[in-house]
């Protein structure tokens, strides 16, 4: 089965897959962060002063990591967020700006104006849409979603904006609806997602909780968030 682990960001998809992986033997597939995208899109730049097309080539970048893993396992995985993900991260920023730290001011319903740059993109936006719309729909079986449930990580390399962060988990489930994709959603501490996620997929879980987190972990901290 091949199973999308989804979320906004700093919603814990990254440390849950790596868990899931270890609690019931299954492969995962990833792709590079932006962060670690970052320096070959755009060098010397943070994540807040890249331009739109610099914006744009990083998510096309990440994408693309995505279909390799995702086509190298074939038809048996859990995957760390797909590429709607993707889309999203780009596509909110239509309403927050390209640097949304710097829309945090705003109000519920209330949006940046719509500048030049900001129409364009949010065309290319709408096109890149519907590319990776098609891959999700033929590349997965079910999502397993994520609440936007936990504090916002102020890491110095995600949008701190909540308002963006809420859109953008919106946006997720609104547009699995459209696609009439199922997805489940479970939250709480990660014994009870994973505990939760093995009901769910019907997996006897090959080593302890204790142990599958301890390892996941481990293999977290050499991670580039």
């Amino acid at each position: 089965m091949r199973i999308g682990l989804t979320g906004t960001y700093s919603s814990g998809k990254t440390l849950t897959s790596l868990i899931i992986s270890e609690y019931l033997n299954l492969p995962r597939t990833e792709a590079r962060t932006m962060r670690e995208i970052l320096p070959f899109a755009a060098p010397g730049k943070t994540l807040e002063e890249v331009t739109s097309p610099q914006l744009i080539q990083m998510i096309i970048t990440r994408h693309m990591d995505r279909v390799i893993h995702e086509y190298k396992l074939k038809d048996r995985f859990i995957s760390d967020g797909c590429s709607l993900q993707e889309w999203i991260y780009g596509s909110v920023r239509v309403k927050y700006g390209m640097n949304p730290n710097q829309s945090i001011h705003l109000k519920d319903n209330e949006t940046v104006s719509k500048t030049t740059e900001l129409a364009y993109f949010e065309n290319i936006m709408s096109e890149l849409g519907k590319v990776f719309k098609r891959h999700v729909q033929d590349s997965f079986d079910l999502f397993i979603h994520l609440p936007n449930e936990l504090s916002l990580a102020k890491d110095g390399h995600r949008p701190v904006n909540e308002l963006f962060r809420s859109a953008s988990d919106e946006l997720l489930k609104d547009t699995f609806d459209e696609l009439d994709m199922k997805y489940h959603i479970i939250g709480g501490s990660l014994e009870e997602r994973a505990d939760a996620i093995a009901e769910l997929l019907k997996i006897k879980p090959v080593k302890s909780i204790q142990e599958s987190i301890e390892v996941a972990n481990q293999k977290y901290k050499t991670l580039i968030m």
